[in-house]
């Protein structure tokens, strides 16, 4: 049976409004004291109650998102993870998500409607368009905020957590161009967003540093699923010239791809090489390919707690963390490259 405040406080040896004040983020707690508060929180499975925490320190023990609804938008398993380590993050501290439904040309009004209404004390963004004016608009609001990717234009100042995605594809292509390839495919998220733009330029840079341009007919945007990943390959092994390498940029992409390999008679890793982006989703891990993936492994579980982390100390003044944080991709070789075939 959970503890209340009086058996919690008793339990440290500690005030209830000294208990109360470390769970409630005021500064004059010191850190070691509000780490042993938030400990015993989580072994006793204590509750406070939110609606006094409310009314006390004005916070809404929430973080806030914006979802873009609209036909043609799908449900993306991506995200789902990102939102998992989210999720696992905020019920440490018990917190909560406002979720804002809101149409594609309704977003600014959307995220002002949601600044002013007191349900939130932060909000984070996905999705990161290549000149994303939603930064702007969260910049003019009194609210905090951190942003999962980067724009490729506008404000610079803001906080943000990005994978180095130009790199990784950087990485990723120049081991393909040193195994012999130069013809090399590139299945890419959808061409708006900006990932996507930095994984091909990633790619585009390798190739420059070898005296090769990029074939823009071995080049698809989609959604990344599954079924875009096959018809992409599929087209490209009905070329005169095909690729001898691919590059996906999801795992889901690439197992779509792999099948229609599978169904042309070729052999991965021998035929044709194949790397894929690795979101270390759980049900779809690239050592359990027919031909274990090489792989550029970033996890988004990690990225969602780590933002869920930086947001919630800025609400509670946990602690200082980095403001801008740009993770490196790590690049791990399987079976699924090899050297270029001789055609």
């Amino acid at each position: 049976m959970a503890v209340n405040l009086k058996q919690l406080a008793e339990l440290l040896g500690l005030s209830q409004t000294t208990v109360s004040r470390a769970l409630n983020g005021y500064p004059e707690v010191n850190a070691e004291t509000r780490r042993r508060v938030l400990d015993a929180v989580r072994t006793t499975g204590y509750r406070p109650n939110r609606a006094a925490q409310r009314l006390a320190t004005g916070k809404a023990y929430s973080i806030g998102l914006v979802m873009p609804i609209a036909s043609g938008i799908d449900s993306d398993i991506h995200f789902g993870e990102f939102l998992a380590g989210l999720a696992e993050e905020a019920l440490k501290h018990d917190f909560h998500f406002v979720l804002n439904p809101s149409a594609p040309d309704d977003e600014e009004a959307t995220f002002r409607r949601l600044a002013a209404s007191g349900n939130v004390d932060a909000v984070f963004l996905a999705y990161m368009r290549q000149n994303d004016p939603r930064i702007p608009i969260l910049k003019s609001l009194s609210i905090p905020f951190v942003v999962h990717g980067r724009s490729m234009g506008g404000p610079r100042d803001y906080p943000f957590l990005d994978v180095d995605n130009t790199r990784a594809f950087y990485d990723a292509a120049k081991l393909l161009l040193q195994l012999g390839h130069r013809r090399i495919a590139l299945i890419n998220g959808p061409e708006h967003l900006a990932f996507s733009v930095r994984r091909k330029k990633g790619l585009m840079r390798a190739l420059e540093e070898w005296g090769l341009r990029l074939d823009e007919a071995l080049v698809h945007h989609s959604e990344m699923t599954d079924e875009y990943g096959y018809r992409s390959m599929q087209s490209f092994l009905e070329r005169p010239g095909p690729p001898t390498a691919l590059l996906c940029a999801s795992t889901v992409l690439a197992l779509g791809a792999v099948r229609a390999i599978n169904q042309a008679g070729l052999v991965i890793g021998r035929d044709i090489s194949v790397i894929a982006h690795d979101d270390v989703l759980p049900m779809l891990r690239p050592e359990n390919f027919s031909v274990p993936l090489t792989t550029t492994r970033s996890s988004l579980r990690a990225a969602g707690a780590r933002i869920a982390t930086r947001l919630i100390a800025g609400i509670l003044n946990l602690g200082d963390y980095p403001q801008q944080e740009l993770w490196r991709a790590e690049l791990i070789v399987r079976a699924s490259t090899g050297s270029a075939p001789e055609r």
